[in-house]
């Protein structure tokens, strides 16, 4: 292969990463186990959210009392459109 080839090769191959990662984000979350074990759940801002497992599961136990607390302040908490 000329160079001129590998630079194609190479930007096909980036193009196609491209648009695999533009998939994965137009449907919303994504979840990912991290190279230290943890969970990463990405698509809910710039950066992933990564939690062990321990912690994911302290607040999975608090999803009722943070619906309530939402509900709740309703009124002071912005949402992010």
């Amino acid at each position: 292969m000329t160079d001129n080839e590998d630079i194609k090769a190479e930007l096909e191959k980036l193009r196609a990463e491209n648009a695999a990662l533009k998939k994965t984000s137009a449907r919303g979350l994504s979840l990912k186990v991290s190279e230290k074990g943890a969970l990463s759940v990405y698509g809910l801002g710039r950066f992933p959210v990564t939690l062990y497992k321990e912690q994911w599961a302290k607040l999975l136990d608090l999803a009722d009392d943070i619906r309530a607390f939402l509900k709740a302040n309703d009124a002071q908490l912005k949402s992010k459109d």
